[in-house]
């Protein structure tokens, strides 16, 4: 019986082995670990990652995955990924530079993966709320670290309620989950299921109240009414757009008043500008009008191809301030801290078009109606206008939110979209 049993065991293993579909689930199973992941560890999600690629590989059907890269949403990151190596030729930074600047394109390349396969799966949904479970929980933790910092594994005392990571990266976290949340909550009211909805509502209010009271960056404070407007426009009526926007507004002044916190953040714009412009300040927006200021003049350089790829940094060095120690004029980055910028200096108007054209494509992708549709949206939407401060694309954190996001939303409006006869065939 025990070698019966033995040979069954070995002989199931060995049929899931031989399975398309088992190789298929396993590849689900790994990117509900990488979404999960992606809030609480870098190492974890690029691990997760790996393995989800490689489950692929088995069972991959080539010449409809090469057929799938033919799509202009997919051939546009590919373009930016070439154009970074192909902009190695001219610049004249260090190799080393060079193609340390290269590696932020990179994980572009895994977004049509993702587009074929979540076209083919049944559980793109499963992403979506490991994510969204994953952040809860880190909302928790980061209430926890605001009253006990010595749980905190970070280092930096200035930066209240993070367990990990940043401010940066976990208001871009929280602020997508609960905008993302109005959908559902708002088809879950029609359909009259206000328990699950109360229960929605309730979590994305949770977001809202860590980042009002425990920590927030001005970038997320800028673009939430820009994603919730677009809600608004696409999904409610004249008379409902007017009543919530009175009830936001009513919330807003009444989290204005209740936090401390967020007035000092907002009062913050005024006060950085203020000390850029009369001393010259090295302040978080100051720093920023003045790299925005030099990059607008590297790039009138070079306006057509740019200075390659890699140069920012070289070309910071080369106009910073001598002597200056306390001086914005000083400062030498590699980063502009803004997405069109960052492409302008390496890659002139050609880079500019390519990316342009990767957010105009994504756009179009999500037109419908749906969930899939509003969470692709969203996260283009949100990486187009937090991009205006940060160069959201390339950065770790910010850019795989992007690529997960559009690649398994983009996958499951494809699905959507195909014949029902072809997609039983494909996932039998």
């Amino acid at each position: 019986m025990t070698a019966l049993a033995r040979e069954t065991t070995g002989e199931m293993m060995l049929r899931r082995l031989r399975s398309p579909a088992a190789w298929r689930e396993t590849v689900d199973i790994f990117a509900v670990l990488t979404a999960a992941s992606l809030p609480w560890s870098t190492s974890l999600a690029g691990i997760f990652n790996v393995l989800m690629l490689l489950c692929m590989v088995p069972f991959l059907d080539v010449r409809a995955f090469l057929q799938s890269l033919k799509r202009p949403i997919c051939l546009a990151p590919i373009a930016l990924v070439l154009l970074a190596l192909v902009g190695t030729l001219w610049s004249d930074a260090a190799w080393g530079a060079r193609l340390h600047a290269v590696n932020p394109t990179m994980k572009l390349l895994v977004l049509p993966v993702l587009l074929y396969h979540f076209e083919r799966s049944p559980r793109g949904r499963w992403i979506f709320v490991a994510f969204l479970v994953s952040c809860a929980l880190l909302s928790v933790m980061s209430w926890l670290v605001a009253f006990y910092p010595n749980l905190a594994l970070k280092t930096d005392p200035a930066e209240r309620g993070i367990f990990v990571k940043n401010y940066i990266d976990q208001s871009q976290e929280f602020a997508l989950c609960a905008v993302a949340l109005a959908y559902p909550i708002v088809m879950l009211l029609r359909e009259k299921r206000y328990w699950l909805a109360g229960l929605l509502t309730a979590l994305a209010l949770g977001f809202f109240v860590n980042m009002t009271f425990v920590v927030v960056s001005r970038t997320a404070l800028v673009t939430i009414p820009i994603m919730f407007g677009v809600f608004a426009l696409l999904h409610l009526k004249g008379r409902s757009i007017a009543l919530i926007s009175a009830g936001l507004l009513a919330v807003a002044v009444l989290a204005w008043q209740a936090s401390p916190y967020l007035r000092h953040t907002a009062e913050r714009f005024s006060d950085d500008y203020t000390r850029y412009v009369e001393k010259g300040e090295p302040t978080s927006l100051g720093l920023r009008l003045e790299f925005w200021r030099k990059s607008l003049g590297f790039f009138a350089q070079a306006p057509i191809i740019g200075h390659g790829t890699g140069s920012t940094r070289g070309l910071f060095e080369r106009v910073a301030t001598p002597g200056g120690l306390y001086q914005a004029s000083a400062e030498v980055i590699g980063n502009p801290h803004n997405q069109t910028l960052n492409v302008a200096v390496q890659w002139g108007l050609i880079g500019i078009a390519v990316l342009y054209a990767i957010w105009i494509l994504h756009l179009r992708l999500f037109r419908g109606d749906g969930l899939a549709n509003w969470i692709g949206l969203l996260v283009v939407v949100q990486n187009v206008f937090t991009s205006l401060f940060n160069s959201h694309l390339f950065d770790f954190h910010e850019g795989w939110m992007y690529v997960i996001g559009v690649g398994v939303a983009g996958g499951m409006v494809l699905r959507a979209q195909q014949p029902q006869a072809k997609m039983g065939e494909a996932g039998s």
